[in-house]
């Protein structure tokens, strides 16, 4: 929750204050189901309504090209038989409209690329630039440099979705990073997943991140930084921020930027599973472990349209599950969020599962936030007209503000052990919450209200 400084922006890196359980160091593993995926929920609270944004529409003269594991560059790539080998020979060739499908293969960096997948050329407004996986395909990005997929140069209408991203933790030992934790130039242990670059040459707008499984990498999962109309959809973010040195996490919203002067929602991190994405390496601004949260808005006081963080299921992670910090304009709205905060140094003092700090005109709505025995549920620092209402606490945990109609009670999940955070029948959370028009689904796409009130957390009980 903390200002992060970055000092190599001439290396196009691109961190972020952001699977590991307390305790885990590189060489453990964890076998997890995992579950995907869907938003949207009336309020008396005022609320600002959804912008009406016209999406992608293709134009005639667009392109299609194809990338693939068993491809050539110097083939035309316009045909799944004539595919290119690399990402970079069909991202260099994109016009608006163009889609870029992805199929079967490794896809890695070379030495001395700062990227697998650099974006850099631009879509329009009505006919975006997509790379996608190809129908059927499980492509994989895997790097060992500052990003597996960078948007930079003011890149804008760009949609990233259906890939795989991993980066390099499974080739570093805990006691390597622990030796470069001064090191800012070393893309081995800062390197992030996906980065939105907004800091040089031009900031990006519209752009979507959708249904990707992103882990692995020792920077941040997912970033975005001084960027606008950013869309994080139904993706699986995990095992991230773990040897970095600047204070990362598994999704950060870094210095929102406003494009224009729209105050609705302009910037969407819903539906999305992030977990054990943690901080093993000191930030090196502040010499501790500060941060490795599951979903982070982060020192955006001067943005002026609105945030919403919403039908998330956030767990096991170093930091706090969501937070808003030196930030405005942000609904936190119907998330899961359960045992957060493993790093001993942020358990120790930490500010809750999910919370808002130094930040104004905030609700946090809906939200199950279940932490462990004495550690914080929420917390209330500095804040100006920041509202927590209509949430569900654990009744043994620290519990800094309630809301007139907040809950303290067990949740009562299906089976959070295999991370089923469904709801028992006879759930307290199940038509106590308060109905939010952004909100017409949940997690999974089952439509919101199923019964005479919205439920509480990322589940609607059908």
């Amino acid at each position: 929750m903390m200002i992060h400084g970055f000092g190599f922006l001439s290396l196009s890196a691109s961190f972020v204050l952001p699977w590991a359980l307390t305790g885990l160091v590189q060489g453990q593993k964890i076998t997890e189901s995992l579950f995907f995926k869907d938003v949207r929920q009336s309020s008396t609270v005022q609320e600002t309504p959804l912008p009406s944004r016209k999406l992608i529409s293709r134009v005639s003269t667009a392109t299609t090209y194809y990338v693939s594991g068993n491809g050539n560059d110097r083939n035309s790539g316009l045909s799944t038989s004539s595919a290119f080998r690399t990402l970079r020979r069909a991202a260099g060739l994109t016009n608006p409209g163009d889609t870029v499908l992805i199929m079967n293969g490794i896809y890695k960096n070379g030495p001395k690329d700062g990227s697998v997948l650099g974006i850099k050329r631009s879509g329009t407004a009505n006919a975006w630039i997509k790379f996608k996986a190809y129908p059927g395909h499980f492509p994989k990005i895997q790097h060992n440099t500052w990003n597996g997929i960078s948007i930079s140069n003011g890149a804008s209408y760009i949609e990233i979705n259906g890939l795989e991203v991993i980066g390099n933790n499974a080739n570093i030992s805990l006691s390597y990073a622990l030796s470069q934790k001064y090191n800012r130039s070393n893309p081995l242990t800062n390197g992030s997943c996906i980065s939105i670059e907004g800091r040089s040459n031009g900031r990006s707008h519209h752009i979507n991140i959708l249904n990707n499984k992103i882990h692995d990498c020792g920077g941040a999962g997912i970033s975005a930084i001084q960027a606008d109309y950013v869309k994080v959809d139904n993706n699986t973010v995990f095992n991230n921020a773990w040897y970095s040195l600047y204070g990362c996490s598994g999704i950060s919203m870094l210095n929102n930027w406003s494009s224009d002067n729209n105050q609705g929602y302009k910037i969407f991190v819903t539906n999305n599973r992030s977990y054990n994405n943690r901080m093993y390496v000191p930030w090196i601004d502040a010499g501790k472990i500060t941060d490795g949260n599951g979903i982070i808005v982060d020192v955006s006081k001067g943005y002026r349209g609105r945030v919403l963080v919403a039908n998330n299921i956030i767990y096991n992670n170093g930091g706090s599950g969501i937070h808003s910090h030196d930030s405005q304009h942000v609904d936190i709205i119907n998330n899961t969020a359960y045992l957060n905060q493993q790093s001993p140094e942020v358990k120790k003092k930490g500010k809750g599962e999910i919370y808002a700090g130094y930040s104004s005109d905030v609700k946090i709505f809906n939200n199950i936030m279940y932490a462990a025995p004495g550690s914080a549920a929420n917390s209330n620092m500095k804040n100006v007209n920041v509202t927590y209402n209509y949430n569900v606490y654990l009744n043994n945990s620290r519990i800094n503000i309630t809301g007139p109609r907040d809950i303290i009670a067990d949740p009562q999940f299906v089976n959070a052990s295999a991370r089923d955070f469904r709801l028992k029948s006879t759930s307290p959370a199940i038509n106590s919450g308060l109905k939010w028009n952004s909100l017409t689904t949940d997690f999974i796409g089952n439509p919101r209200v199923s019964g005479y009130a919205t439920d509480r957390g990322a589940y609607e009980t059908r």
